[in-house]
Parts: structure tokens; C-alpha cells; sequence
């Protein structure tokens, strides 16, 4: 099966697969910048997968989910 990941990934990423991408630091992501990057280090988050895996990324897309079933 084949994903088309573009509009998710910057430009220079376009062309990896879901494992490079995981392993990617987190500025791959559309909209998010080096900067980015140096901010969620001090959170220990290094990578896509790292950021995808935080326990409260987790708690706060649970949240979402439960909030859009309340409306």
C-alpha cells in the first residue's frame, strides 16, 4: 500500500518512507522549524516518533476525541 505523506511533511522529506520519517527530527513536519527542534530537545523529543509517543501529546489528543463527542 502506498501513502502520500506530502501535505503532512516539509518539501525536503517529501520522497521518505513512514520509518525515515519516524526517525526524522520533528521539524520534517509541515510548519514546525528547526527551532522547533531545540524546544522539544529540552523535552527529551527528538524525533517524529518521539513526538508521537509523548504520553501527553497522547492525553491531549484523548481529549480531543472525547470533547468531539460531546458536541
Amino acid at each position: 500500500m502506498s501513502l502520500n505523506l506530502n501535505k503532512l511533511v516539509d518539501k525536503a522529506w517529501e520522497d521518505k518512507g513512514i520509518g525515515e520519517l519516524l526517525d526524522a527530527p520533528p521539524s520534517a513536519l509541515e510548519g514546525l522549524t528547526k527551532k522547533h527542534d531545540e524546544l522539544l530537545a529540552e523535552l527529551k523529543i527528538k524525533t517524529i516518533r518521539d513526538l508521537g509517543n509523548w504520553k501527553y501529546a497522547a492525553k491531549a489528543h484523548a481529549l480531543v476525541q472525547l470533547a468531539d463527542g460531546e458536541s
